[in-house]
């Protein structure tokens, strides 16, 4: 498995090894050991899985408040998206940046989006499924959003489309007005 460093620390993209034949291809999508060699140790609880039916369909900004923080570990197994994730720690050197990337089901890259990072993607085919790992269970009362389109952050999405949202997604407020209880080096 190969691991990329991001311009945001802790943000990493794997890409495992895929091997192929003429029956098909395997891959391990994750490998505790080759996490820990990494130097990633995370002890994940949840697997979640998402369809979006139509391209465009954006998700997010997410994150949940500590002490309910979650890690996340993204893949898309079907069609494609544009992975965002956002650091939102306060005194980070690289708070309100934003890493993007593809994930598709074609090139299988994952993305690890740590605590303190809202995430969000957008959907660029119809019929979209997005699988991700968590470290922590969701938790309603914890869970908080930040507007897609916040000009603070200035995310350069990849489509020139109106995205389609939640109802909660159209509601969340801009960043500076977002309740956040992440401190950079805590």
């Amino acid at each position: 498995m190969n691991v990329i460093k991001t311009h945001l620390e802790g943000v990493l993209v794997f890409e495992p090894k895929v091997f192929g034949d003429h029956r098909g291809w395997f891959m391990e999508t994750y490998s505790e050991a080759k996490f820990l060699e990494a130097g990633v140790d995370i002890n994940f609880v949840q697997d979640n899985h998402s369809f979006s039916a139509s391209k465009g369909t954006l998700r997010g900004l997410h994150y949940q408040l500590n002490p309910k923080a979650q890690t996340k570990l993204v893949r898309c197994t079907q069609g494609a998206i544009f992975d965002v994730a956002v650091d939102i720690r306060k005194n980070s050197p690289t708070f309100r940046k934003w890493f993007g990337i593809e994930l598709s089901a074609e090139n299988k890259k994952q993305l690890l989006v740590p605590k303190g990072f809202a995430h969000a993607f957008i959907t660029l085919a119809d019929n979209v499924e997005v699988q991700y790992k968590v470290d922590e269970l969701y938790s309603p009362e914890n869970d908080r959003g930040i507007i897609w389109n916040d000009p603070q952050i200035g995310i350069e999405w990849p489509i020139d489309i109106t995205p389609i949202l939640s109802e909660k997604d159209q509601k969340a407020p801009q960043l500076k007005d977002a309740e956040n209880n992440f401190n950079y080096g805590e």
